[in-house]
């Protein structure tokens, strides 16, 4: 009899404990999910989108090692119609400057602007100038023409992954003094963390002599490898010359405006590839300014990039 009354009270006693660390737990767990998706909605973005973004904040959030977030520039951080600001702040230089290496400059002009050749004439042109000019080069075509072309639900985005321990990076095909001044204040984040077109410096001048990997295609995959060092956690960019970067992300892959066009080298659009493979696609309006210079076009008859208007919901 007591045998049987001890074996009660043992099972009696396991029960309850059972119960209270089932009760702890959950209630250990609804305060972990409270704190944990804080997540505040970023305007600009669908639900989905919103959704997915919490979701990845809250799997990350104990990450070990270092969290890094990689964003393409032209059309993903920042507007690009109706031309790149590296084009039309080039051209506009040309047309000030004529005597600035007009060999270079006349092989530009009957080049592709997406071609590789041509990205990396880009920094031969400015050759000669002291990396800071070209900085502050940048930073005033930005202030004249591109500044209210960031986009404000990336530029929000970016600050949510910077309050959560991301690094951030800017990967481009464009020239990285141009863009390292105006994007690191814009985006609040080191001015060594925007990688471009590189060349050597020597005694801060610009020189011809370009550095590999050059960050346009393949190459901004090679170029995360080489300059980062590390595996992102997140990756975004806007066009096919983006695809493999956006590949080489560990998580989350998001596109911004993606062509539907289907490339020569393709056999379906980057637009089709993203949706297939469950890619986060972002639409945000790229609408030029009807005072907007084009002097890449009207001048140098640089193609124009296409408009993007977002019908809002």
């Amino acid at each position: 009899m007591k045998k049987v009354n001890i074996v009660k009270v043992v099972l009696y006693s396991l029960v309850l404990m059972i119960g209270l660390t089932a009760c702890k737990s959950v209630t250990v767990s609804k305060k972990i999910t409270k704190r944990e998706t804080s997540f505040k909605n970023i305007d600009g973005f669908s639900e989905k989108i919103n959704q997915q973004l919490a979701t990845f904040f809250l799997r990350t959030k104990n990450e070990q090692g270092r969290k890094i977030a990689v964003f393409d520039g032209d059309g993903t951080v920042l507007g690009q119609t109706p031309h790149y600001l590296a084009d039309e702040a080039m051209y506009q230089y040309a047309v000030e400057h004529p005597n600035q290496n007009p060999e270079i400059f006349q092989e530009m002009i009957t080049q592709s602007n997406v071609s590789l050749p041509y990205v990396q004439n880009r920094v031969k042109y400015i050759a000669g100038m002291s990396l800071q000019e070209y900085r502050d080069l940048g930073e005033k075509y930005f202030n004249m023409y591109y500044a209210n072309k960031i986009y404000q639900p990336m530029k929000q985005l970016i600050a949510t992954l910077k309050q959560n321990n991301f690094e951030i990076w800017i990967i481009t095909a464009s020239p990285e003094g141009l863009y390292q001044q105006f994007l690191s204040k814009q985006l609040e984040i080191p001015i060594t963390h925007v990688v471009g077109i590189k060349s050597v410096i020597k005694d801060g001048i610009i020189t011809n002599q370009i550095i590999e990997p050059v960050p346009q295609d393949h190459g901004k995959k090679w170029a995360i490898e080489s300059f980062i060092q590390d595996v992102p956690l997140f990756v975004a960019g806007n066009s096919r010359g983006d695809k493999e970067m956006i590949e080489f992300s560990k998580g989350l892959k998001m596109i911004v405006n993606p062509d539907e066009h289907i490339a020569h080298d393709q056999k379906e659009s980057i637009s089709d590839y993203a949706k297939k493979n469950g890619w986060l696609i972002a639409r945000i309006n790229d609408v030029p300014a009807k005072d907007f210079p084009s002097i890449s076009s009207k001048k140098f008859n640089i193609r124009l990039n296409k408009t993007k208007k977002v019908e809002q919901k």
